[in-house]
C-alpha cells in the first residue's frame, strides 16, 4: 500500500515520481475554465469562477513545470527511462497541451484583467507551445518505432496523445488571431495552424483506425485503461473547433491578400468538415460512454488516466458551442450546454478522486521508474 503523501521517506519521492501525465490536470481544468462563461446563466459569475480556475490552473502549471525540470536535473538517469516506456512517453504531448489551455485562459481572462500587454506574452508562448507539440509529435511516434515494444492487443488510444498536441496548438492559434489584426504576421500564423491541424489530425486518423481494429480483435482495453476510450474524442473535438475558428478568422485575415476567396473558401469548407467530424465524434462518445459502464459495473480502479473524461470532452463541447453560435440553432446550444454540465460533473468527481489519491500517496507512481529499478535488479 502506497504511504500517505505527509508520510513519505523521502520529499524527493515527489520529485523522483513525477511524470507527464499530471499535465493532464492542467489540461482538464484549463478547458472547464474556458468553457464556465459560456453558460447562458450567471454568466459574471461563472466569468469570475473561471477566471479564479485559470489562475490556479497556472500555478499548477508552473509547478509541475518546475517538479519535472527538477526530476530531470536531480534524476538524468532515471528520468530518461520515459523514452523507453511504451506508455507513460505518450504522456509528454500532455505537456505542450496543458500550455495551450493556459494559453486560451490567458486570452480569455488575462486579456480583461491585465490588458494588451498579455496579447505579447500569449503570443510569444504559442510559439514555443507549437515548437514543442511539432518536436515531440516527430520524436515520440519516432521513439515508438525505434525503441519501445509495443503489441497490438495492449495499443490504446493514448497512442493519440503525442500527435493531438499539434491540433490543439492549432486551435489555440485561431483564438489568438481573433485578437490580432491583419496582416502578414496573421497570414503566417493562421496557414501554420492549418499545417499544425494536417500534422495532427490526419494521423491521429490512422491510429484511430488501427484502434478500431484492435477493439474488433482483441475486445475493450483492461478495466485499468477504460478510461482511454474518450482519448478518441480528443483529436476528433479539437479538430472540428479548430477547423471552425480558423473558418472564421480566414476572410479576414486573407481579405486583403492574394488568397481573399480561399479564405471564404476555408469558412464554408471548415465549416462542413466540422459538421461532419462532430458527427464521427458523437458516434465515438457514445462507445466511451458505453466501454465506461461496462467495466464500471465491476468496479473501475481510479487513476490519472480518468483525466482522459475532461479534456476530450471539453473540446467537443467547445467545438458544439462554436457551432451554436455559428448556426445560432436552439437545439444544438442545448447539446453544447448539456455537454457542458456533464464536463463540470465529471471534473468535480476526478478532482476529488485526484486530491484523495494524492494526499493517500497512491498516485505518486512512476511505472518508468519500476521498470527501470526491475532492469536494473535483474
Amino acid at each position: 500500500m502506497k504511504k500517505p503523501f505527509y508520510q513519505l521517506a523521502q520529499k524527493q519521492d515527489l520529485i523522483r515520481h513525477f511524470t507527464p501525465n499530471w499535465f493532464t490536470v492542467v489540461m482538464g481544468t484549463g478547458i472547464l475554465a474556458v468553457i464556465l462563461p459560456e453558460f447562458p446563466f450567471a454568466k459574471h459569475l461563472l466569468w469570475q469562477l473561471g477566471a479564479s480556475l485559470w489562475h490556479l490552473n497556472t500555478l499548477l502549471f508552473l509547478v509541475f513545470s518546475a517538479l519535472y525540470a527538477a526530476r530531470w536535473l536531480l534524476y538524468p538517469q532515471e528520468a530518461k527511462q520515459i523514452f523507453n516506456h511504451p506508455v507513460m512517453c505518450m504522456f509528454l504531448g500532455a505537456i505542450p497541451m496543458a500550455l495551450a489551455a493556459v494559453i486560451n485562459g490567458l486570452l480569455k481572462f488575462g486579456l480583461p484583467l491585465y490588458g494588451e500587454v498579455v496579447l505579447k506574452l500569449a503570443q510569444y508562448l504559442w510559439y514555443a507551445d507549437a515548437l514543442m507539440a511539432l518536436v515531440i509529435a516527430w520524436a515520440v511516434p519516432f521513439l515508438m518505432y525505434s525503441r519501445q515494444q509495443h503489441v497490438l492487443h495492449s495499443m490504446t488510444a493514448v497512442w493519440l496523445l503525442p500527435i493531438v498536441a499539434c491540433e490543439v496548438a492549432a486551435a489555440s492559434g485561431a483564438l489568438l488571431l481573433q485578437h490580432l489584426t491583419a496582416g502578414m504576421q496573421s497570414v503566417y500564423i493562421l496557414l501554420s495552424c492549418y499545417v499544425l491541424w494536417g500534422i495532427s489530425v490526419l494521423p491521429a486518423f490512422a491510429v484511430l483506425t488501427i484502434l478500431m481494429l484492435r477493439l474488433a480483435l482483441h475486445q475493450l482495453p483492461s478495466k485499468d485503461m477504460a478510461i482511454s476510450s474518450w482519448l478518441a474524442l480528443g483529436p476528433i473535438g479539437t479538430g472540428a473547433l479548430a477547423l471552425l475558428l480558423l473558418g472564421a478568422e480566414a476572410p479576414r485575415i486573407l481579405a486583403h491578400s492574394a488568397w481573399g476567396a480561399t479564405g471564404i473558401f476555408l469558412q464554408q469548407a471548415g465549416f462542413l468538415a466540422a459538421l461532419m467530424l462532430i458527427g464521427f465524434g458523437l458516434w465515438w462518445l457514445g462507445i466511451a460512454v458505453l466501454t465506461s459502464l461496462k467495466h464500471a459495473a465491476a468496479d473501475l480502479p481510479f487513476n490519472l488516466g480518468w483525466w482522459g473524461l475532461t479534456f476530450p470532452l471539453g473540446v467537443f463541447t467547445l467545438a458544439v458551442l462554436n457551432l451554436a453560435a455559428q448556426t445560432q440553432l436552439p437545439a444544438v446550444y442545448g447539446c453544447a450546454y448539456t455537454l457542458a454540465a456533464v464536463l463540470a460533473l465529471l471534473w468535480g468527481i476526478v478532482l476529488s478522486k485526484t486530491l484523495k489519491g494524492f494526499y493517500q500517496g497512491q498516485l505518486i507512481f512512476s511505472p518508468c521508474l519500476k521498470a527501470y529499478l526491475e532492469q536494473r535488479a535483474d
